[in-house]
């Protein structure tokens, strides 16, 4: 297969869990200087879980982002559903792929039933399973590991324990993206746990927090790559890191436009002068839908996820991240003609097995929720 790029990087479709549990996962604790144990139940947590993700969802929906809602089963319980991006990754030529999971309790997130539903109304042409590396304690968590430059195929990928070079490697000669590795440390002097806490990488700018990455060479490298590739530099300190604010995603709604979306706290740790430099590159309306006479230009559609903070889920990216472009899925009308523009998608436990099999379907009407049965 020959190399070829996305035509966007940013998409208008992601596709969201909704959690069915929501608390802090004991098993993420111990490298996720993120995480922290919540000061109420977990039914408690579940409850505003919900009601923060159906918030996020109606925000996103107003500012013109079209949102595919799955529910979570019952059975298993998983703690992290909420944040599918880390097991699998849709890609604009049709593949999708799964990941391998550091936590057990997490692995329970792949869902047979989701991506039967993909098929049934998406052109899936393969399916590549990187599953069997948890057998090798080896793990890369989808889009939490990988930060993707889809218009240039790269791949930025944060060494840690849960972003293994063997697996990096498999991915990239699969996919064709030019891995860029290096490793970043967070203020505990250990490595950050995903490359998406301390990255986002957009259609002409990157949000990075270069200042962590202590070996001097390694981050020229990452400078040099996003300097080479025509992407604005926006420098992200250690504490705007830990607010939250490389947590950001870029998308566009249905007519094209931009959109920067981060969690209330990124959004509060952003310097005036950083969120000028990014209205470039966006328009900017208030999360209600209207738009800032105060900065017109830039779209910074804001989320409150307070709750996700606390137990360590880092802000939108891991909400509503669109894990990739789709181009061979088309929306047809019934004479055939295309009517929307290609899709990427962002989803939710239980390996598959690797298949080739091409299917040919109708795309999904939008929005979609689709409740699947308890115990799938």
């Amino acid at each position: 297969m020959t190399q070829s790029a996305a035509h966007t990087q940013s998409t208008s479709s992601v596709l969201m869990i909704r959690p069915g549990r929501f608390y802090p996962n004991p098993e993420t604790a111990a490298d996720n200087a993120f995480q922290r144990n919540g000061h109420c139940g977990s039914d408690a947590l579940t409850l505003v879980a919900r009601k923060e993700f159906d918030a996020a969802v109606q925000t996103l929906r107003a500012a013109g982002v079209n949102v595919h809602v799955f529910e979570d089963t019952a059975e298993p319980e998983k703690p992290d559903a909420v944040f599918p991006n880390n097991w699998i990754s849709t890609h604009h030529d049709g593949r999708i792929a799964l990941f391998p999971m550091y936590s057990a309790l997490r692995r329970r997130e792949r869902r047979q039933d989701i991506i039967e539903e993909l098929r049934k109304h998406y052109r899936v042409r393969e399916v590549i399973d990187y599953s069997a590396f948890e057998d090798e304690g080896r793990c890369l968590e989808g889009t939490g590991s990988l930060v993707f430059d889809h218009l240039n195929k790269i791949a930025y990928v944060s060494l840690s324990n849960r972003s293994n070079p063997k697996v990096i490697q498999r991915f990239a000669d699969d996919f064709r993206y030019e891995p860029v590795t290096f490793t970043s440390i967070g203020s505990n002097g250990q490595p950050i746990y995903h490359t998406n806490v301390m990255m986002c990488i957009g259609t002409a700018f990157a949000m990075v927090g270069l200042e962590m990455i202590w070996d001097k060479a390694e981050q020229q490298q990452v400078r040099a790559r996003l300097e080479k590739t025509g992407k604005e530099i926006v420098g992200l300190s250690a504490d705007q890191i830990a607010n939250f604010a490389g947590n950001a995603i870029e998308l566009q709604n249905k007519s094209g436009e931009k959109l920067l979306v981060l969690s209330s706290r990124a959004a509060r740790a952003l310097t005036e002068e950083q969120r000028e430099r990014l209205s470039r590159y966006a328009r900017r309306r208030k999360s209600d839908g209207h738009r800032d006479a105060a900065a017109p230009r830039a779209n910074l559609i804001v989320a409150s996820l307070r709750t996700r903070h606390v137990a360590g889920g880092p802000g939108p990216h891991a909400l509503c991240k669109a894990l990739s472009e789709i181009s061979i899925v088309e929306k047809k009308t019934s004479g055939g003609a295309s009517t929307d523009s290609p899709a990427a998608f962002f989803s939710a436990n239980q390996s598959l097995t690797k298949s080739s099999a091409a299917a040919r379907a109708p795309s999904i009407p939008s929005p979609c929720v689709v409740r699947p049965s308890a115990g799938t």
